[in-house]
Parts: structure tokens; sequence; C-alpha cells
């Protein structure tokens, strides 16, 4: 990773994800998580501060050293114990049926092999256990599709492989057989990236 990857972006998303429109969308997709916790992209550690009060731990991943470092800041002033790993998500060394919850917030879009990501966080899963997301994604509207296809190649340059036009729903659904799903624009952002997937996807027990 060169100087902008560890560097620049990091302070550059930390202060775009910062945004108070994020702020009642993490706490939604937290709400219920429980037991043994996994955090997919970690980032900066935003979403520390609204995981419910009776979770004690929370293990988490990201593979960006930049973003480690501002978000030790946040990990120190957390009365949750982190254990906080430099990896990435299509290999994860955890064995099979660890976690009851696995989140991921606006990570899938970035994420190089998000097939083989995906089929980790199900291994990983225990039988039953639920998979919090929210990602933005590909727009319902042909209109706007366009233009997220067109931008995509610069948006993976300038966000670091993130990817505006991912069919969120598709991709979680080729690995769930149960998903509980809303999807929405927040209009406070523009249509080709505010087009937003949130849901709770459900290992079979």
């Amino acid at each position: 990773m060169g100087f902008y990857s560890q560097v620049i972006l990091p302070r550059l998303l930390d202060w775009v994800m910062s945004d108070p429109a994020f702020t009642q969308y993490r706490q939604k997709v937290l709400a219920h998580v429980e037991g043994e916790i996994l955090e997919i992209g970690f980032g900066t550690g935003l979403n520390l501060s609204y995981y419910p009060h009776h979770i004690k731990k929370v293990t988490t991943i990201d593979p960006n050293s930049g973003m480690n470092q501002l978000a030790e800041k946040r990990i120190q002033a957390s009365k949750i114990e982190v254990e906080n790993r430099l990896i990435n998500s299509e290999h994860l060394p955890m064995a099979n049926d660890t976690f009851d919850s696995v989140v991921s917030t606006w990570t899938l879009c970035s994420i190089a092999q998000v097939e083989q990501a995906l089929q980790e966080i199900y291994r990983v899963l225990k039988p039953g256990g639920k998979f919090f997301f929210i990602e933005h994604g590909l727009s319902d509207k042909p209109e706007i599709q366009i233009w997220q296809n067109r931008l995509t190649p610069l948006q993976k340059i300038i966000a670091d492989g993130c990817h505006l036009n991912r069919n969120i729903q598709r991709l979680v659904e080729q690995q769930f057989d149960s998903i509980t799903l809303e999807k929405f624009e927040i209009e406070s952002f523009p249509k080709v990236s505010g087009y937003t997937y949130m849901g709770v996807a459900t290992k079979a027990g």
C-alpha cells in the first residue's frame, strides 16, 4: 500500500463516514448483535460507539494499517475489548462456526474478492448465526446504474477499490438462504453512492 492508501485515504474516509447521516444506520445495524462478534472492515473504528452496552468484546479485521492507526484512539477510549487484527476478509484464520454475529458496514464495496469474503463470513458463523450489514451499491434506477458503471473505474482508484455498482442483494443471497433486507437512498448523498442495502442474513441452523 502506498502513501495515499495508508495516510491520506484513512483520514478522508474517517471524515466522510463520521457524517451524522450515518449515525442512525449504525445504531440500527448494531442493535441486535450478540455473542461472539466479528467486524470486517473495521476501518477507523467508527462503529465502536454504537455497539449495545452489553457487548464486552469484538474481534475486528482490516487490511489497512493506516486505518488501524486511526482506530487505536477509539479502541483505547472504548469500554469494549477489541481484538484488532491486520488481515483481509478473503482468508480468515478463524475456525469454522466461531462467531454468533458478523458485522459489515460500508465494506463489501471495496473487497477485491467479495464472493470469497462472503464465503468466509458464512464459514466462521455458527449455525443460526447472523450477518448484519449495511452497504451502498447498485441502484434500482437504470439511469443511475449507467453512471455507477461509468464512474466505478475512477472510484476504485480514488477510494481504494470501492465499487459503486455492486449488487449487494445478489451477492449476499448467493451465500445465504435466509435474508431480510431494506433498500433505500440516503438523500443527503449523491445518487451514485447513496443507494443502500441494509439487512440481516442468517446461516442455516
